[in-house]
């Protein structure tokens, strides 16, 4: 297994080693939550995000059921410490990495953003994390990759969810490089201040804020750069209901629902539904990546 010092010259190495061993070594000292320093990022919504309860009590994750309360219920059994990355395909340093260890080298944030599902749910949730693009640009993205695949662990032992056969595990998913690489997007461990809850992808896990949930894929363990579209595991299902891109468009309805409203987590029975945002309210930021893309036909 390789670590960073592998890859970078010694001085560097231990320079990054002594200035942010704080954050990442208390993160992953132990698989039980611990409070995480992160620095507030600009970048966050100015919403009021929902409750540690809400957000970690009502979720997708099918690797350990399809209720939204199964994930909290079954999840307790994951094993997520230790923990390592296969990071391969068109790069210049390919590997297994081990997680602690890429947290060493990495700035965390804290980043409040919306959080909307395709169910036409949503949340407000302050993920504490660092930019995909950092990671990239450390194991060096060769010029003919053009595409980001990631998996999600499989582990049916812990993951019960998985002895189903309801989907083609492991749970796959995966960006166009320039989506990968946008600052928005975040490889997320932790939330309101903690180490991330095993229910909500533990220990690390995709954040693509533009996106419908499902495309913020949880506890990864690979990470491949490719010159081609990778498959995904909801548009190898039905391809029809879930394309590739899935950015939030409330112009385009699920063939099963509308998407043009929304339910906020939290907000009761009668607080009403509220109008969907192009791009889930970050157009301005990202409305450029697909600058003469027919996004009905690209969904």
């Amino acid at each position: 297994m390789l670590t960073w010092s592998d890859v970078t010259p010694k001085p560097l190495w231990l320079n990054r080693r002594q200035m942010i061993a704080s954050a990442g070594a208390v993160a992953f000292a132990s698989p039980v939550l611990a409070k995480i320093d992160a620095a507030k990022s600009p970048l966050s919504t100015t919403d009021t995000p929902n409750s540690f309860e809400e957000i970690t009590t009502y979720n997708n994750f099918y690797e350990f059921g399809t209720g939204k309360e199964d994930p909290a219920a079954n999840a307790s059994a994951l094993t997520t410490d230790p923990w390592s990355i296969e990071i391969g395909g068109m790069v210049d340093k390919p590997g297994t990495y081990d997680l602690a260890d890429i947290l060493k080298g990495q700035p965390l944030e804290e980043r409040i953003y919306r959080f909307r599902c395709v169910e036409a749910w949503s949340m407000v949730v302050p993920w504490i994390g660092f930019q995909l693009s950092g990671l990239m640009n450390r194991v060096g993205v060769q010029p003919s990759a053009k595409y980001v695949a990631f998996e999600t662990l499989v582990r049916p032992e812990e993951m019960p969810g998985q002895n189903s056969p309801l989907l083609d595990w492991p749970y796959r998913e995966g960006l166009r490089l320039d989506e990968a690489m946008h600052p928005l997007t975040i490889l997320a461990t932790g939330l309101y201040g903690e180490v991330m809850p095993k229910q909500n992808g533990a220990p690390i896990r995709l954040v693509v804020p533009w996106k419908y949930g499902f495309k913020s894929i949880k506890s990864v363990v690979k990470i491949s750069l490719t010159d081609a579209m990778p498959q995904t595991t909801w548009n190898m299902l039905q391809s029809s209901e879930y394309g590739f891109y899935s950015n939030v468009n409330p112009t385009v309805d699920h063939p099963r629902w509308s998407q043009a409203s929304e339910r906020r987590v939290g907000a009761g029975l009668f607080a009403g539904r509220q109008d969907t945002l192009m791009f889930n309210g970050y157009q301005d930021q990202v409305a450029s990546l697909y600058a003469g893309q027919d996004l009905s036909k690209d969904f």
